[in-house]
């Protein structure tokens, strides 16, 4: 059985850029492996330098080619990069993976960018629940930016605020997007809003429909960062450069304002207490058939008990 030798020379591997390496930490993290505390013990001295960018969206408005074109853009600067692009379907069916890896296939021989297709398996929030630790991963391997690209469920995708330092919104004209977003509440976590196959007609009403609705929302004071709206058409690179210096300038408003820390001090607590929620499920689970879980469940139908002091009696009893 591997051990943690395995885990350090794995993790040697990876930080000297060897793609297999980084597959198989992956891997452990997807598995839920008996490894990946060990894992993510030997990952933590090399974590934390990477600049992690969300793409959130609906279906079809070009995520994929927005992603592929920003890689480009980055590499053009030297940069190393990880794809961390989230697949809404079974693991096993393929589903929009193949659409992914075709987009990206330029970049599939360069040994700086690494692009990886993770299931959500059922995971609300249009990410894996093994999103932060692939993250890590990647962060760790010295990739200089990650950028994850959401399943695009809509309503749901506003988890990648939490996962991510800067948040991006694509919209595309013509599919009713400025509606979705004030819906979805995504105009509350953008930090940046692209609109894409902006060679379309409508593009220049779906952006001032967007600036409209923005300057309606919340009141921002002196200081505060104010969303910008770019332009692009992904597909031939048209406003890719006007994307990447808006990132780079959130990024560094971000640093000026003590705002990245604070995100990121906010997502290893997100993290932590998914952890702690999923070791709490596994042991509840544990306890169906159990003779503890079946008298509450007896005391609750009996009028003895309420759920909610049922379940406090099955918590203390969990912890103990």
């Amino acid at each position: 059985m591997a051990g943690n030798n395995d885990v350090t020379d794995l993790v040697e591997r990876a930080r000297k850029g060897d793609p297999r390496a980084v597959a198989r930490l992956i891997s452990h993290v997807e598995d839920g492996s008996p490894l990946l505390r060990a894992v993510m013990a030997a990952l933590t001295p090399y974590a934390g330098n990477a600049y992690v960018v969300g793409l959130t969206g609906s279906p079809g408005v070009g995520k994929s080619t927005t992603t592929s074109a920003l890689v480009t853009a980055l590499r053009a600067q030297g940069k190393r990069v990880g794809v961390l692009a989230v697949d809404p379907s079974s693991p096993f069916s393929g589903g929009a993976l193949l659409g992914d890896r075709v987009r990206m296939q330029e970049h599939a021989t360069d040994r700086d960018v690494y692009i990886r297709s993770m299931a959500s398996r059922g995971h609300l929030g249009g990410l894996s629940a093994a999103t932060p630790q692939a993250v890590r991963v990647l962060d760790a391997a010295g990739c200089d930016v990650v950028l994850i690209e959401t399943v695009g469920v809509g309503q749901s995708e506003v988890e990648i605020a939490a996962t991510a330092d800067t948040a991006v919104v694509l919209l595309a004209p013509g599919m009713g997007d400025g509606i979705q977003a004030a819906k979805a509440g995504i105009l509350e976590i953008g930090d940046l809003f692209v609109v894409n196959k902006a060679d379309r007609d409508g593009a220049d009403a779906t952006a001032r429909e967007l600036g409209h609705m923005l300057a309606l929302g919340e009141a921002r004071g002196p200081g505060d960062w104010r969303p910008p709206i770019v332009k692009t058409v992904a597909a031939t690179g048209q406003g890719i450069e006007e994307f990447v210096e808006a990132l780079e300038k959130h990024q560094s408003w971000l640093n000026e304002h003590g705002k990245l820390a604070e995100r990121r001090r906010h997502r290893a607590s997100v993290e932590i207490e998914g952890i702690a929620l999923a070791a709490l499920r596994a042991r509840i689970g544990d306890l169906r058939g159990d003779r503890r879980l079946s008298t509450l469940a007896e005391r609750v139908v009996g009028r003895e008990l309420d759920p909610y002091s049922a379940a406090d009696e099955l918590v203390a009893g969990i912890s103990d």
